[in-house]
């Protein structure tokens, strides 16, 4: 008597909240690859290498002034994380930016990336 909506192949929309969620995801992939790129371009590296794998994180080295042997430290389990704090917070300095920004940077980076990357923030180097 009662229709079941799987049997007609309807599953209550759950094709729609899924395509929402990719193309939710493509944007924000997208606004952080063009937010990198700017970040690295202000600093005077070539953007494309912002999208290159292991490669970004040696020149982000190179733009933050870290020694660029740190990408091995990259590598190791729980280190990285303190490298990725450094690391950010050090990208806030070079930007003349506080430490309450690396922090941003570290806890909400979706926001604080394209804050730096499209705003006025020169590169002290």
């Amino acid at each position: 008597m009662y229709e079941n909506s799987y049997e007609f192949g309807n599953s209550g929309g759950m094709e729609t909240m899924g395509a929402g969620f990719w193309i939710v995801m493509l944007l924000f992939i997208i606004l952080m690859v063009a937010s990198m790129w700017k970040i690295f371009t202000k600093a005077g590296q070539p953007g494309w290498a912002s999208i290159i794998p292991f490669y970004n994180l040696f020149i982000l080295l190179r733009i933050t002034g870290r020694p660029e042997w740190w990408i091995i430290l990259w590598l190791i389990p729980c280190v990285n994380i303190v490298i990725q704090i450094l690391v950010y917070l050090d990208l806030a300095r070079v930007f003349g930016k506080s430490a309450g920004y690396g922090v941003g940077l570290i806890l909400l980076p979706f926001v604080f990336f394209p804050l730096l990357a499209f705003s006025d923030a020169e590169y002290g180097g």
